[in-house]
């Protein structure tokens, strides 16, 4: 890859922000974009951008994706070869109250992501699907061959018309694009709304803990340290032509391994050193009670393996989250 900047969206949040460390450490030189908006806490989105700020060679531009003259200027300025597009409007649950976020931030988003990339050179876009968007499928593990057309969100519906947007413009314009369907991504520096987050506040605050499907649901956590790596290595890696006229593909980024949330909880009372009070709940709408990757095509392309077990990667969360919130 060339010294040219690579673009990361999403920098200051929780993917964006490791992918960003991992490509620095790398010595690649990053242009983050954020919007800093208040989905979750933007203190913690600010505390990760001042350690990227720490580095001489990553410049932040702060923009609304929605902004389409902004975009446009940001790429016509910088040529971008390579663009890691990670900001979304995240959640399953906000989608069911908050829908025209998700048509602003991943449809129109993301539409002036393209363009972008489209008018001004750009070599490969790597972009953020979701496991979501297998929605109510039942067969395990999930495989990118399987048929994804019965999403049960509107945040499931956005990330899927991502993937088609993205074939279109690959097969319109030759432009490789590689989509990456995230499983559960977990580890330190996480979202607040996110379980493992919620799990260990609520321990520490000995508030209850929320278990919808009365604990019986399965999730495919993936640490965040595997996660990054698996991009940086994408990101040099265009598709070839998927035989339709389209540098396209995409890829699970999972762990491979389904984990009980009532076993995940009891982790992390070990961990924390006190018990949960768990609130066991019905299902909740849009949910799905379990998540599975099959990463064989990712394991074969990129010689992605997840190596760290959930244990490993929930201590390092715990041990984070008592160091940035010292408790």
């Amino acid at each position: 890859m060339s010294d040219q900047a690579v673009l990361i969206t999403g920098a200051a949040g929780f993917i964006g922000f490791h992918v960003a460390r991992q490509l620095l450490s790398e010595g690649r030189n990053v242009v983050g974009l954020d919007s800093l908006n208040d989905y979750y806490d933007p203190a913690l989105k600010q505390s990760r951008l001042n350690i990227l700020r720490q580095n001489a060679r990553f410049g932040f531009v702060q923009t609304d994706l929605a902004d389409r003259p902004a975009m446009a200027a940001l790429f016509a300025q910088h040529r971008f070869e390579v663009v890691v597009h990670l900001a979304a409007q995240a959640g399953v649950r906000h989608s069911i109250d908050h829908p025209h976020a998700y048509v602003d931030a991943n449809l129109e988003g993301f539409l002036n992501v393209l363009e972008g990339c489209r008018h001004n050179g750009c070599r490969h876009l790597v972009y953020a699907s979701s496991s979501s968007v297998y929605g109510a499928n039942t067969k395990l593990p999930f495989s990118v061959a399987d048929k994804t057309d019965h999403p049960v969100s509107l945040y499931a519906a956005t990330k899927k018309a991502n993937e088609l947007m993205a074939y279109s413009y690959s097969h319109l314009y030759r432009l490789p694009v590689t989509g990456l369907r995230f499983f559960t991504i977990y580890g330190p520096w996480g979202r607040p709304d996110m379980a493992i987050f919620m799990f260990t506040k609520a321990i520490l605050e000995g508030t209850p803990i929320r278990l919808f499907n009365h604990g019986r649901m399965r999730r495919d956590f993936t640490y965040i340290g595997d996660v990054s790596r698996v991009v940086s290595r994408l990101a040099e890696q265009p598709p070839a032509d998927d035989g339709g006229g389209a540098p396209a593909k995409i890829y699970n980024v999972g762990n491979h391994h389904p984990e009980e949330l009532t076993d995940v909880v009891s982790l992390l009372e070990k961990e924390l050193g006190r018990a949960a009070v768990r609130d066991m709940l019905p299902m909740q709408p849009g949910d799905v009670t379990e998540t599975f990757a099959d990463v064989g095509d990712l394991m074969r392309d990129v010689g992605f393996r997840p190596e760290t077990p959930i244990a490993d990667g929930l201590r390092d969360f715990v041990a984070w989250y008592r160091g940035h919130y010292k408790v």
